[in-house]
This record gives structure tokens, C-alpha cells and sequence, in this order.
């Protein structure tokens, strides 16, 4: 079935993407799998062919494209096996330049939001907390205000992009007392005194950098405030929905590419005088997540179409991230087995995407508090609003 979601536009973008990637990452991808670090430069060749700003403003450098071929790029992204490189390029584009383009001011766009769209500048996104995992709320990261500046003290954990980024956006409590309402958003430059980065070692996305970062009377202008004191709660929240629409479409992504994997390889290998793709114990279950799979992507491609229409998605996104990444555990788990021992094997593709998958259901929300927030929408009737 054609998608009603893709112009020829999307697939020639597609297919330009796809030759870029197949030049100037894949021969890579092992050697920063190992070393956990990207090579700098191939950001500047992101930037230079317009990957970096497809739905941001031409007036920084973008190129002010519709949503779908951001789900283009996801996808791609996802099918060079590498979910560490294609965390790196989301976390930068759609968690921290999304919180510049949405409330920097002009002044901080020019400064950092033009730079991200060029690759010249690498960002991070900076929730989570040691002691506060989904609990957006419960962060002790402090920002005082003090004459023309904000003093920043506190730790974060889990930050994609977190050790070898040039800057960081960061959320913090600036009035503790009003709880979640009273969080706001600052970017903050790598080189600021005070600020300390730990390189965190991980089961999965091997190839990008996790840090857990430290702010010790880390001295900011308040100029790098983004948007409105005390409004960063609702920020995060509003933003969230295309986080985990991020997530969802990953994860479709993937699940396609091992299901795709799994077949060719099914096609080739023979048991008992003929290729196992013969067998209906086999062929049944192949159809079985494959159809999982398509009425995941299928459900995500209509979330993507209404968040491209402005349209406020926090109930569709959460169930994407929800059920999406359920299931490309499931199907990466089955195409495994599929392969049998060579599954197992590090030189055949499915041992690292069963590594990097294992993540879904965790980052941006774990899947136990995206059913809690689910519950409260669904059964409490309550009503979440965008920013103002």
C-alpha cells in the first residue's frame, strides 16, 4: 500500500539520504560503536546537506520542511544499525535545538540555534536527574538569580550528547517552592566554569555519548533564559509529544529493518533440503510481527500528520512510544531467534539492534509512567494544554 503520507519530494529526499548515509556514516559506524565517540565532521557534512534543519526556519540556515521528512530521516536513520549514531542526530535536532527554536530569542538563535542547523554545534537536552528518572517535577537541579546572572547547581543523568556536546540545554528550578511550576529553561556553553561532564558505559547505543553532568555554581547571563521564567514544565511537557513520537517512529523503523534482515536471510538458509522460510512455524510467526508492525507504523504516520497540522498530540504520542516500542522489542527478540546461533553472533546485525532496542521502553519516559499518564487522560479525563 502507497502511503497517502510521502510525495515524490519525501523520496527523492529519501533516497539522497539514503546515498549520503551509505558514504559518509556506514563505512563508520563500527570504529565509533567501539570508541563511543562521533567524528566531529561528519556533523559539518549533516549540516552541509541540509539534514540538521529540515523543519527549521530558512532564516537560520534550515530548511523549513514539513514533518514527514523529519519520519523520513528517522527511518533512514534507523537502517544503518547503529541506534547510538541515530540518537546522537535526534537528541541534537529535535530535543535541544527544539527548545531553541520554540523560545530562544532572537539573540540565542543566532548564537546557537544557526551554528546547530550547520553542525557546527553540537547540543544536549538536560532532564533527567540521579534521583528523579520520569519525574519531571521532582528535580533538584536549582538556578538562583543573582543581579544579571543565574547561578546553577545540581547533577543530571542519562544526557545523550552529554560528554563531547558544545552546549546544553538545561531545566532547573528557579522558585523550588512552586514545585513543577516553578522550572525553568536555560542553555548553558560547555566551557562554562563549573561544569563537569562523566561519560557513562552502556548495554546499548554504543556509539553515542551518555554523561552524567555536574553543575557546581555554574555562572550563566540571564540572557541564556529560554522563554518565560517558571514555564519550563509546560516546555518539557509540550515538547514531550514529539519526543515520543520520535520514539515510535524509531522503533517501526528498526522492527522493519530486522524484520527485513531476518526475511532475506530466511530466504537463504537451508534445513533439511530446503530454506526456512518454508516453514510454517517460521512463516507464520514473520507474518504475525509483521502485521504488529504495520498497524504500528501505519497508527504513527497519522500522529506525525496531525502534529504537521499543529494538532496537540500528547495522547497519540505516548501511545505510540508505548506500543511501538513494545513491539520492536518483540519482533527484534523473534528476528533473533529467526537466526539462531548466528543471531548471537556479533559480526551479523541483530546482536546490536537487540542491544540498542532494549532502550525504547525506557528513555523519554519508561513505559510504566507513560501508562500512568495514559490513565490519568483516559480514565481521569484529565486535560493536558499546550504552552502559552
Amino acid at each position: 500500500m502507497t502511503s497517502m503520507y510521502f510525495t515524490e519530494e519525501h523520496n527523492l529526499f529519501r533516497k539522497s539520504l539514503q546515498d549520503f548515509l551509505k558514504k559518509e556514516v556506514v563505512p563508520h559506524i563500527d570504529d565509533w560503536e567501539k570508541s563511543g565517540e562521533i567524528d566531529k565532521s561528519v556533523w559539518l557534512k549533516f549540516g552541509e546537506m541540509g539534514f540538521l534543519g529540515i523543519n527549521y526556519p530558512e532564516a537560520y540556515g534550515g530548511l523549513d520542511l514539513d514533518l514527514f521528512y523529519t519520519v523520513v530521516l528517522l527511518e533512514e536513520l534507523q537502517k544503518i544499525n547503529s541506534g547510538g549514531f541515530a540518537a546522537a542526530v535526534w537528541a541534537h535536532v529535535y530535543l535541544a535545538m527544539t527548545h531553541l527554536n520554540a523560545e530562544g530569542d532572537e539573540a540565542i538563535k543566532e548564537k546557537y540555534l544557526a551554528p546547530s542547523v550547520s553542525g557546527e554545534k553540537i547540543g544536549c537536552l538536560c532532564i533527567t536527574e540521579p534521583f528523579g528518572g520520569s519525574d519531571v517535577a521532582g528535580m533538584r537541579t536549582t538556578a538562583v538569580k543573582k543581579g544579571d546572572s543565574y547561578v546553577i547547581n545540581g547533577s543530571k543523568t542519562f544526557i545523550t550528547n552529554g560528554v563531547y556536546s558544545d552546549y546544553l540545554v538545561v531545566a532547573a528550578k528557579t522558585t523550588p517552592e512552586l514545585g513543577n511550576k516553578g522550572i525553568s529553561i536555560f542553555v548553558v556553553d560547555r566551557a562554562s566554569k563549573g561544569l563537569s561532564a562523566t561519560k557513562l558505559h552502556k548495554l546499548g547505543w554504543n556509539a553515542s555519548d551518555t554523561g552524567e553532568i555536574a553543575f557546581d555554581n555554574v555562572v550563566i547571563p540571564e540572557s541564556n533564559l529560554l522563554g518565560k521564567e517558571n514555564q519550563g514544565f509546560n516546555y518539557i511537557m509540550q515538547h514531550f509529544a514529539l519526543e515520543r513520537l520520535i520514539m515510535g517512529i524509531n522503533a517501526h523503523a528498526r522492527a522493519e529493518f530486522a524484520l527485513e534482515y531476518a526475511r532475506q536471510y530466511m530466504s537463504e538458509r537451508t534445513a533439511f533440503g530446503k530454506t526456512i522460510d518454508k516453514f510454517q512455524a517460521l512463516r507464520h510467526k514473520m507474518v504475525e510481527l509483521y502485521a504488529d508492525l504495520d498497524i504500528n507504523k501505519n497508527y504513527n504516520y497519522t500522529v506525525a500528520n496531525a502534529l504537521n497540522k499543529g494538532e496537540y498530540v500528547v495522547k497519540e504520542a505516548t501511545i505510540s512510544k508505548l506500543k511501538s516500542t513494545k513491539m520492536a522489542d518483540d519482533v527484534i527478540y523473534n528476528c533473533l531467534q529467526f537466526l539462531g546461533g548466528y543471531g548471537y553472533m556479533e559480526e551479523y546485525p541483530m546482536a546490536r539492534m537487540f542491544r540498542d532496542s532494549r532502550l525504547g521502553p525506557i528513555g523519554g519516559g519508561t513505559s510504566e509512567i507513560l501508562r500512568e499518564i495514559l490513565s490519568k487522560i483516559i480514565i481521569d479525563k484529565k486535560e493536558y494544554k499546550p504552552a502559552t
